[in-house]
Parts: structure tokens; sequence; C-alpha cells
């Protein structure tokens, strides 16, 4: 069994699945549908009991990106 991650560990974890995602919907739908199974078939080695700390954490820079994604397009848009 894997060991207990730190906090910066989880985040830098939690980063690096966002990268993976990001820009593939396939992905996103698999991890939006079934986080812990997608997590697990990307080969994501964590203890079950902070497998639910992860898929927060991902969902939060996720739901960061999509609101940084919004707000660029609100001012791109304003910039014309």
């Amino acid at each position: 069994m894997a060991d207990l991650l730190n906090l910066d560990q989880l985040k830098a974890k939690a980063e690096q699945i966002v990268k993976q995602l990001t820009g593939n919907k396939d992905l996103i739908a698999a991890f939006t549908k079934d986080p812990a199974a997608l997590l697990k078939q990307l080969g994501i080695n964590i203890p079950q009991e902070q497998i639910n700390k992860l898929i927060e954490l991902v969902k939060e820079k996720l739901g960061d990106q999509t609101t940084k994604s919004i707000l660029d397009k609100i001012k791109s848009f304003f910039k014309k």
C-alpha cells in the first residue's frame, strides 16, 4: 500500500492530474462520471483514505481553470 501523502504532495498530484485532464473532453467526462475509477485508470496510486481529498483538489483546480478561461474570454471581448 502507498504511504500517506502530505498536503503539498496531494496538491502536486492534483496539478499533475489537471494537466492530463485539461483539453481532453473524454477524460473530463470520465472524471465527472467516476473520479476514483479514472484516477485508478491513470495509474494514480495513493492510499484509499486520501482519494476523496485528491478528487476535491482536482475539482477545485479544474473549477479555477474554467473560471480563469471564462474571465479571459470576457476580457478579450471588451478589448475588441
